[in-house]
């Protein structure tokens, strides 16, 4: 049975969310769409986060992703459906997100300088910070990914931003 939810961290600690907030958008917005939601997706594969796996699922599906790929995402050593770019920022998030076991290692980090810029690498070194950071509060909290909720967010960001 799964457990109700211990805490609500947007209202306990509303100045930390929102600077973590401040920082997702920040790192989100230097990184390709698709590639954010692959990365972000695979942590929380790794971490067991059902709120974060529920979210980043919608997202990436939302932004063009096809269901197919993020079914094989768990496997993607073995699959085709990812270019060599992708695994080389799918082996960077696993190596951090498993870091106690792989110290981020000299060939995850060196395989990443054939596909991305020093700035890129920094920034998909945050992403997987960040998505392991959330994935840490979602578990620990007991958080409940609600789907419509995140829907109605979005279309009300939508609406703000159409014109008069």
């Amino acid at each position: 049975m799964v457990e109700t939810q211990r805490m609500d961290i947007t209202k306990l600690a509303p100045d930390a969310y929102k600077h973590l907030l401040q920082l997702e958008q920040a790192v989100a917005g230097k990184l390709d769409r698709k590639l954010y939601h692959l990365i972000k997706l695979r942590a929380s594969q790794i971490n067991g986060c059902a709120f974060c796996i529920g979210m980043h699922s919608d997202e990436a599906i939302r932004d063009g992703d096809t269901a197919e790929r993020l079914l094989l995402l768990d496997a993607w050593r073995e699959s085709s459906a990812f270019s060599e770019k992708e695994q080389a920022a799918l082996a960077w998030v696993e190596e951090l997100t498993l870091i106690a076991d792989s110290h981020a290692s000299k060939e995850a980090f060196d395989g990443l300088k054939r596909f991305f810029s020093e700035e890129e690498i920094a920034n998909l070194t945050l992403a997987a910070a960040l998505i392991n950071t959330w994935n840490r509060i979602a578990i620990s909290s007991r958080a409940q990914y609600d789907r419509s909720y995140f829907e109605q967010i979005a279309a009300a960001r939508q609406k703000v931003a159409e014109p008069a």
